[in-house]
């Protein structure tokens, strides 16, 4: 029987950027639960500049395969296309057009009602805290994925349903100074891990399955001494964590029905705002060491920047931050098998440079910055 030929190597640039498309970067807060639905449409069609720096940023580092993080999901709306057709496909300041023929687009739990006082201050409003993941309107804080190569819809997996209480060992908050649930046995029941999804984006590159494995944790933040927030941020990195792991999986399930994680000898990059430093106070010690000290991952390449660097110079580890709050959020990933780190950064310019305007605060583009690394797949 002919041996199969293995496919030749193939590079391309892998990014992830927290674009900040959602509403709060466009009206007033008292309007997000009333109007927030509609800002970005808004926005999209009167050409904000806010918008038009974005894609500037994505012209000029040109990601073959890039998440953004902070795109509001409104699939009714067309913002997908809107964005794509009016910004990245027109020139901007000149930089030249790119296209991204797929992308994946799903629903999140931000926003999403729950029926819960989850928050326990007396009132089920079932938005913001008391939503499945804090939003004050369906798909805040949403994510999308834009990719130069096919997108295998069938073999992606979602795990946006996929229950707090199902992880092993989860971590459950607690009424301080207790042993009382934070979350009523009702609420804990329906309790999704993920704020807003996990995804498994399958992207065919070349003849390779690279496994965009895509998610937004929780900031550890904005709760109280029972750290809600950041007792889920850490068991969602701890989810990819049991996901490309070689222990049982059978425990977890998909949106699709099937169980099971991602198998051995798979390539990945895990991709995303995880909301969470080693230099963070506010993570639960050892969150995001979880990922960048597993031999699976090639957590050892940092992407650093001068911008970084400049932007705090008394600190050592500013070259590898991600935002403008002077911490390293934004991760690329790659998996140790089958994948060769070529290259990778941070895009910041410094203050001194042509495009410095660009980092001028989240409403100029963000207060996060795009993250990219160059791979071969092997």
């Amino acid at each position: 029987m002919p041996q199969k030929t293995p496919n030749p190597p193939t590079t391309l640039r892998v990014a992830t950027f927290n674009v900040s498309m959602d509403a709060s970067n466009y009206i007033a807060v008292e309007d997000l639960q009333t109007e927030g639905n509609k800002a970005l449409p808004k926005a999209l069609a009167d050409g904000h500049s806010q918008i038009q720096a974005i894609a500037k940023i994505i012209q000029h580092t040109r990601p073959d395969i890039l998440v953004l993080n902070e795109f509001d999901y409104l699939p009714d709306e067309n913002v997908v296309a809107t964005f794509q057709e009016n910004y990245l496909a027109v020139s901007q300041n000149g930089e030249a057009p790119i296209d991204y023929p797929y992308h994946y687009y799903a629903p999140v739990n931000t926003g999403r009602p729950s029926p819960f006082d989850l928050n326990r201050d007396g009132t089920a409003s079932g938005t913001g805290d008391d939503a499945w993941g804090y939003g004050n309107y369906p798909g805040q804080y949403g994510m999308l994925v834009l990719s130069r190569f096919p997108i295998n819809k069938e073999e992606s997996r979602t795990f946006q349903y996929f229950l707090w209480r199902d992880l092993p060992g989860a971590l459950q908050p607690l009424v301080p100074n207790t042993y009382e649930p934070w979350f009523s046995p009702a609420a804990w029941a329906e309790m999704p891990l993920s704020s807003k999804s996990h995804w498994d984006v399958v992207a065919e590159v070349n003849g390779f399955d690279l496994h965009l494995l895509v998610s937004h944790p929780t900031p550890p933040v904005f709760d109280g001494e029972e750290n809600r927030n950041g007792r889920r941020n850490f068991d969602e990195l701890r989810f990819w964590k049991e996901y490309i792991g070689r222990a049982s999986t059978d425990f977890i399930y998909d949106d699709q029905g099937r169980r099971g994680g991602l198998g051995d000898e798979q390539r990945f990059v895990i991709l995303g705002d995880l909301n969470a430093s080693i230099e963070s106070d506010d993570n639960l010690p050892g969150a995001i060491e979880q990922l960048l000290e597993n031999p699976l991952i090639q957590g050892e390449f940092v992407p650093i920047s001068a911008g970084g660097a400049a932007h705090t110079p008394d600190n050592p580890l500013a070259e590898q931050h991600t935002a403008s709050w002077r911490k390293r959020a934004d991760y690329a990933l790659p998996s140790a098998y089958g994948i060769k780190i070529i290259d990778g950064g941070v895009f910041w310019p410094t203050p001194s440079s042509p495009k410095a305007q660009l980092m001028d605060g989240r409403e100029a583009s963000s207060d996060h910055r795009l993250v990219w690394i160059d791979i071969k797949l092997q």
